[in-house]
């Protein structure tokens, strides 16, 4: 097969690794992100997410002439989100195109008007229309290089408009022309879509065995930095996941405890294909799930048993070890190979020793707690911190996929459950914060509104700031993040703190106002009725 020639702002599909093949085009890189040794690659910016990667050249397709074929082989929401931000990038230079022709027509039917009312000599004629040829040329490459010169601006527009426009220009630099802002298709594609591309095979590379990569789960788009070693260092981008290709382990997988967080997860399971068993102390939450396809069982050992990798996620570290230790518990359906992974929020010396007692049954284990809330569960966009068996991690690959966003490999058993607190910690502390500021307003006659709109202009604004603070304007307490877990969490981190020497002020303050919360009976209220705490 004849060498695919790519250039700056073409079209492609991007594969990298074992995920699967995604539209892009490639763009200049951020000054900061080298260029990696080795084989020839381009740095390309992805559709319908703010993902970016170094991909190698042997797995860059043209976008054309290999569109029928992935739209056959990928049918993801999100992939489809990418396929129509392409679609509209390429309406939009279409438009340009057109418009240019018109007033290019216009010229020449300017032009020739005026030769019939008065031919000039040849000589002029030539230079004329080569100063004009000259400008369209100057303006285009212009154009060109504003758009590719930048590609990780960000700005208030949602990722998915901004992934539909093209690469932004770099800040601080003044626009010369806003309509030569979008390029029209390369020559470079064109050319490519009429040349004998049915025989063109994604090349396998180094970087397809995920194990031997950087302590980080990489389920979906990378950038990727190889350094002199050749060693590869994975850097997680600004993401959101591409779980709609997801291919499902043929492993059966169990799960414990359909509460607010493992309800998301299970329905997130089914959904890409996984064959899951379910059980949850109380019985009737297995309904839901038995209907979209999902087995029963009737205890955790059972389940265990059955099962190639059990996940549980349950509220505590009591009953996390009730569920391992107590009658009919997952100990006793525990032999040689199976796979335990605990989703719970505990500390790290309950995770310890449910660890031990896993693997002196000739089990493996791994801790996986979950960054996020019930929203973000149910849209399988949560965060997973996982430590121990770092080959069952591997095996656990398609089921993180399916209900997180992305995950992170931190070493030894206990490392995940430490920085587990820590967030929450630090979670906690801000939520507590935030409904300080909006009585403090109250009090002082200020707008809680107007307070809102001000801290989402600002460097502090979020989805979770916004969220939380429309809780309370609207008195809407229903949970998202049940309060009693984050007080649980804090006194949790404190006592890190304690086992350390080292000081927690802040959080130990914020847990003082939750447990206020607490004994005004807000406990199974969401986190953000923490504001109730200080109206009382």
């Amino acid at each position: 097969m004849a060498a695919v020639s790519l250039r700056l702002g073409d079209l492609v599909w991007g594969k990298l690794g074992r995920y699967p093949p995604w539209p892009g085009k490639i763009v200049n890189p951020p000054k900061d992100l080298k260029k990696p040794r080795g084989k020839k690659c381009f740095f390309v910016k992805f559709f319908g997410t703010e993902d970016h990667a170094w991909i190698k050249v042997e797995q860059l397709k043209p976008y054309h002439a290999h569109k029928e074929e992935m739209i056959k082989i990928n049918k993801g929401k999100r992939f489809q989100q990418a396929v129509d931000a392409v679609e509209e990038f390429l309406r939009r230079a279409k438009g340009k195109d057109q418009t240019s022709s018109h007033n290019s027509a216009d010229d020449k039917n300017r032009r020739n008007s005026s030769e019939e009312r008065s031919r000039p000599n040849s000589g002029d004629e030539k230079r004329k229309l080569s100063l004009s040829e000259g400008k369209v040329k100057k303006n285009m490459g212009e154009g060109k290089k504003r758009v590719s010169s930048g590609s990780s601006e960000r700005g208030s527009k949602s990722p998915l408009k901004r992934a539909q426009e093209q690469s932004p220009r770099k800040r601080g630099r003044p626009p010369k022309d806003e309509k030569d802002l979008t390029i029209p298709e390369s020559s470079t594609v064109k050319g490519m879509m009429a040349g004998p591309m049915a025989a063109f095979k994604w090349q396998p590379t180094a970087s397809e065995p995920v194990k031997d990569a950087d302590p980080h789960f990489h389920h979906f788009l990378l950038s990727q930095t190889e350094k002199e070693t050749g060693s590869t260092s994975i850097q997680a981008a600004d993401s959101t996941a591409v779980n709609g290709s997801i291919t499902p382990t043929d492993k059966k997988i169990g799960f414990l405890g359909l509460g607010l967080m493992g309800s998301g997860i299970v329905s997130n399971l089914l959904k890409m294909g996984h064959t899951v068993t379910v059980w949850n102390r109380t019985a009737e939450k297995c309904d839901l799930f038995i209907q979209e396809g999902a087995r029963l069982g009737r205890t955790p050992a059972e389940v265990v048993s059955t099962c190639d990798i059990t996940f549980a996620c349950v509220s505590d570290p009591k009953a996390a070890k009730d569920l391992v230790l107590g009658p009919s518990g997952v100990l006793q359906g525990i032999r040689p190979g199976k796979c335990y992974v605990d989703m719970s929020t505990v500390d790290a010396d309950t995770v310890t020793e449910l660890a031990q007692v896993i693997v002196s049954r000739g089990g493996r284990f791994l801790e996986a707690p979950v960054s996020g809330n019930q929203q973000l569960s149910n849209d399988g966009m949560l965060v997973i911190l996982a430590a121990g068996d770092r080959g069952l991690y591997e095996d656990c690959s398609s089921c993180f996929q399916a209900m997180g966003k992305t995950s992170f490999f931190l070493g030894e058993v206990g490392n995940a459950a430490k920085m587990m607190l820590i967030v929450n910690m630090v979670q906690g502390s801000f939520m507590a914060t935030i409904a300080e500021g909006l009585t403090l307003a109250q009090v002082t006659g200020q707008s809680q509104q107007t307070l809102l709109d001000i801290l989402n202009q600002g460097q502090l604004a979020s989805i979770f700031l916004d969220q939380k603070c429309q809780n309370i304007l609207q008195g809407n307490f229903k949970p998202d993040f049940y309060l009693k877990y984050i007080q649980k969490d804090l006194r949790l981190a404190i006592a890190l703190g304690d086992a350390v020497n080292h000081p927690t002020p802040m959080a130990a303050a914020a847990n003082e106002v939750y447990k206020r919360a607490k004994a005004l009976d807000q406990s199974d209220n969401d986190m953000s009725a923490v504001y109730r705490a200080y109206i009382h």
